[in-house]
């Protein structure tokens, strides 16, 4: 059993996917839009949009699609666990870009080096690094 996270996005699924790609998360495996293949769309405005996406990396994996009637992100967060501090720094400065960080990235009380954000697409991300 392997848990990944599914994010719906209403029309930004194509940007936030690119801009994952380029923090060095990852890359598309698998794309399939609405439209093609002979898939029909709930409606026009939804032609083209990315109706499955895998999107894999060393250690990390999740789902995205658009769809017209998600809701705003919520309630959730990709925890990404991480070992040096310099690839902490860097993937949380290039995540916080056009975001809002949360928790600055600091020795917590709990003894790791953690901080947390919400990216420009709405998704929150918590980076911990334990060394």
């Amino acid at each position: 059993m392997q848990l990944a996270n599914y994010l719906f996005f209403t029309t930004q699924c194509d940007a936030a996917l690119a801009f994952y790609t380029a923090c060095g998360l990852g890359h598309v495996t698998t794309l399939v839009r609405h439209g093609e293949q002979g898939i029909p769309v709930a409606s026009e405005a939804m032609r083209g949009k990315v109706m499955h996406a895998r999107f894999e990396g060393p250690g990390v994996l999740f789902f995205a699609s658009d769809n017209h009637h998600a809701e705003p992100m919520r309630g959730s967060a990709h925890m990404l666990i991480i070992d040096d501090r310099t690839t902490t720094d860097a993937l949380f400065a290039k995540l916080a870009d056009g975001g809002k960080v949360t928790t600055p990235l600091a020795v917590q009380p709990w003894g790791t080096y953690y901080g947390k954000l919400t990216d420009r697409f709405g998704v929150q991300w918590m980076l911990n690094c334990e060394s």
